[in-house]
């Protein structure tokens, strides 16, 4: 293999093994105008899309300990890698392929498990991260605010019984 084709591997497995997720993406027949405003709406999610040979990209994908992606790299693909929520970047390519119908979604993975474009979709219906941790938080809060209000209501019950008592005598 040439040294510029080893350098260009290397630096795509370093991607692959920075990012906890990529998502490939056929982007035939985007012009550049489009592919510019993917690359910053991706930019905004956190993501990045590199356009990558698919040769170069499997062996890429198979020294970062992907399964082996040979028959499913064909056409012209673009790999979208980042670093924060994969939900995020999924629903900018969702949105993205909605308005312009030449980005198809092909496949992808999250923590070496791989991700149907339906899959894909799931995650880009998914609410944010910010939004699903507050639920979260809501959640494990609700239990103690309830055992807090059974604890206080037989001492406030008394409390009551008390001044009713003390009302009535005077």
């Amino acid at each position: 293999m040439r040294a510029e084709k080893l350098a260009l591997t290397k630096e795509y497995a370093a991607r692959l093994n920075a990012s906890p997720f990529f998502i490939v993406v056929n982007y035939q027949g985007l012009k550049v105008g489009p592919t510019t405003e993917l690359r910053k709406r991706l930019g905004k999610a956190g993501a990045e899309v590199h356009v990558v040979k698919n040769s170069i990209f499997r062996l890429a994908a198979k020294e970062s300990g992907v399964a082996d992606l040979t028959g499913v790299m064909a056409g012209q693909l673009a790999v979208i890698t980042g670093q924060r929520d994969v939900s995020a970047a999924a629903k900018v390519v969702k949105t993205f392929s909605a308005e312009f119908d030449k980005l198809k979604t092909q496949f992808g993975y999250l923590n070496n498990q791989r991700l149907s474009p339906s899959d894909l979709i799931a995650l880009a219906d998914l609410p944010p991260l910010e939004v699903l941790r507050a639920k979260l938080l809501g959640l494990l809060n609700t239990p103690a605010s309830r055992l807090v209000a059974m604890i206080n209501t037989p001492g406030s019950q008394l409390a009551q019984v008390i001044k009713a008592h003390a009302e009535k005598a005077e």
